[in-house]
């Protein structure tokens, strides 16, 4: 369940096409990071994924049902999405905005219940924004409001969650917060998860499942430890690296070849005299 497919898809703005001939898996049931550098298509695929942004080619399924057919509370309920700018109501409180996770669950004439609530707490809970809710979300740093956006989206209880960027803002506590709560999501819940990340260190110890983008195109899909090689980064990214087993998780780790002009950290400092 909660599995994505694209096929052949084409996405553009005008007359730009960012992805093209798009064919591509997100298996159900795992947590899978995008990368690629920028301007490579991570967020246009998300839209076009989410419907967002109608193809004008191929076709975007969840679970076999073409996205584009199912109504848009049909959808909600299903996929969660996290925009990586998402617009703020004007004068509105945190609690406020959360709650706005539930809409997609309300009936006509069905009142509040206790259920909402209780997804509303959980998600102000989870996202340590709890003792923000009274406060209004222009008033709050850039990372609080990501946090306070991420809630919304926990706040809407759906099996797939779309995350995009969703480390934007954030300082490298709050970031490995964030990404904990995924793992945690998945481990616990059993929420698919998508997600765009530039960082490959995080990807590749956060996702069980790795897609790699360049140009608009597939570069490289599957797990962590057999895709992301120093060829693949040096052709996508254009970097010289080695990559080498994370200390702590044994994941993949990207480490850049020192270049020319900087400190190599092996005792050849220069003496600086009074």
């Amino acid at each position: 369940m909660n599995e994505l497919e694209a096929k052949d898809l084409r996405l553009h703005y005008g007359d730009r096409v960012v992805v093209d001939g798009m064919n591509l898996t997100l298996p159900g049931g795992a947590v899978t990071a995008i990368v690629g550098p920028n301007a490579c298509g991570k967020s246009t695929l998300l839209r076009g994924l989410t419907r967002l942004l109608r193809p004008s080619r191929g076709i975007v399924t969840l679970d076999g049902a073409d996205v584009h057919r199912m109504s848009a509370r049909a959808l909600a309920v299903k996929l969660g999405l996290l925009p990586q700018q998402p617009i703020t109501p004007e004068a509105i409180t945190v609690e406020a905005l959360v709650r706005l996770g539930r809409h997609p669950h309300q009936r006509l004439l069905r009142p509040w219940s206790a259920d909402d609530q209780a997804a509303v707490e959980n998600a102000l809970r989870r996202t340590g924004t709890d003792d923000l809710r009274d406060r209004q979300v222009d008033n709050l740093s850039g990372g609080q409001r990501q946090r306070v956006w991420i809630a919304l989206a926990l706040a809407q209880d759906t099996g797939l969650l779309l995350l995009d960027e969703p480390t934007t803002f954030l300082d490298l506590r709050h970031q490995l917060d964030v990404l904990d709560l995924v793992a945690d999501l998945h481990a616990h819940e059993g929420r698919t998860v998508v997600m765009v990340l530039h960082d490959l260190g995080q990807a590749a110890r956060y996702a069980d499942h790795l897609v790699v983008l360049h140009d608009g195109r597939l570069a490289a899909a599957g797990a962590p430890e057999e895709v992301l090689d120093a060829d693949l980064v040096r052709t996508v990214f254009g970097v010289d690296c080695r990559v080498v087993p994370d200390p702590e998780t044994g994941t993949p780790l990207v480490v850049p070849r020192a270049r020319g002009g900087r400190h190599t950290g092996r005792g050849d400092h220069v003496a600086v005299r009074a």
